[in-house]
């Protein structure tokens, strides 16, 4: 296992919408792996393969408390969306230290890929529905912060590009 980069916003990488992943083999059982080490390390509860640069439609969730619950999603598609909505508050790992509201539907299923190829339907609500339809986003192309007025999200692109310039310099 190894960690890997994860792209920082505004990075116009995070925009590349994810193909679907062709065959769950031993290249893509290796990116599991990697995605989870590296989700983990840097403290998150979810992170898609578009972050780290890989566009694929791959997403590693664990919402759980200890840590011990990896939830694999490979190929996702949400069947069923909660008419409900709820603004939560979110943040995201290639947008570090940046927290705002989101609206999103409070229930969903979704069919995937487990990490052995296996079809599965999940039903989610509450944290783990908004980190699936989160990191679904990332597959798409669209960060977070593209939910947010034009205003808060030029500050955050000059917020994050000065940091990066900060980071370079130092």
């Amino acid at each position: 296992m190894s960690l890997l980069a994860i792209l920082q916003y505004p990075d116009p990488r995070l925009h590349t919408v994810a193909k679907p992943v062709q065959a769950v083999d031993a290249r893509i059982q290796q990116l599991i792996g990697d995605m989870l080490e590296t989700m983990h390390d840097a403290k998150g509860i979810g992170l898609a393969a578009t972050q780290v640069d890989v566009h694929e439609r791959l997403i590693v969730i664990d919402v759980s408390e200890d840590h011990n619950q990896p939830l694999v999603l490979i190929n996702p598609r949400i069947t069923w969306a909660s008419e409900e909505k709820q603004v939560n508050e979110e943040g995201c790992l290639s947008v570090p230290g940046i927290y705002d509201g989101v609206e999103r539907s409070t229930a969903i299923k979704v069919e995937a890929l487990d990490e052995n190829g296996k079809l599965r339907t999940i039903e989610a609500e509450g944290i783990l529905a908004v980190c699936i339809q989160h990191e679904m986003d990332h597959l798409l192309g669209k960060v977070f912060v593209e939910y947010l007025s034009p205003l808060k999200r030029n500050r955050i692109k000059t917020k994050m590009l000065k940091a990066r310039r900060d980071t370079v310099r130092a």
